[in-house]
């Protein structure tokens, strides 16, 4: 996984509640164990017509393969089942963060466990992002606050195990496997 620190990036905006995990990625999109190409299927019934074209009245087709690396999205996003496929599709699309003022607990998981920032907020905040609606969000895990454009801060909260793996680049099963020589000398130590 990539090291989260800091992240500076305009936003797209889905001004859209309860988005649940088969609008974030179609079941017929899940039967690939890999992250290859799932970018491309992101909300692909809204972004597709049936006939397989884009839809231009899209936003997320009018932002495609641009550097949008924040989807700041209405409340309750993520809901439904679970999927790591929808965290896939979000990271392959380009996205790091996700904002919300209220986000799915198991995607939330799934998220924080393969890289990508769930990041929830008060109502407040993500009416005054949806009224900027353009420019830049700053997001400081270490800190963790997310700040507007004007100067605006929000502080956000975030389990302490996974901000750490976060910060220094590992899932949490590579956190423990980097812990290898401390856990054989405590083992020596016990025998």
């Amino acid at each position: 996984m990539q090291p989260f620190h800091k992240l500076t990036s305009p936003f797209i905006t889905l001004p859209v509640e309860n988005i649940d995990t088969d609008q974030i990625i179609p079941a017929r999109f899940l039967k690939q164990t890999h992250r290859d190409g799932l970018g491309d299927a992101l909300f692909f019934d809204w972004r597709y017509n049936a006939d397989g074209s884009r839809r231009t009245d899209q936003v997320l087709n009018e932002k495609a393969g641009q550097d949008y690396q924040i989807l700041v999205a209405a409340r309750n996003f993520g809901c439904g089942s679970s999927r790591e496929h929808a965290v896939w599709a979000l990271q392959g699309y380009g996205f790091r963060a996700i904002i919300s003022p209220s986000i799915g607990d198991i995607f939330k998981s799934n998220a924080l466990k393969n890289g990508l920032l769930p990041i929830e907020i008060s109502q407040e905040f993500y009416e005054r992002i949806r009224a900027q609606d353009v420019g830049a969000l700053f997001i400081d895990l270490e800190k963790q606050e997310v700040k507007l454009a004007c100067g605006m801060i929000e502080k956000f909260s975030i389990d302490s195990f996974a901000r750490l793996c976060l910060l220094q680049g590992v899932d949490q099963l590579g956190y423990l496997l980097g812990m290898d020589e401390a856990i054989s000398r405590f083992e020596r130590r016990a025998l």
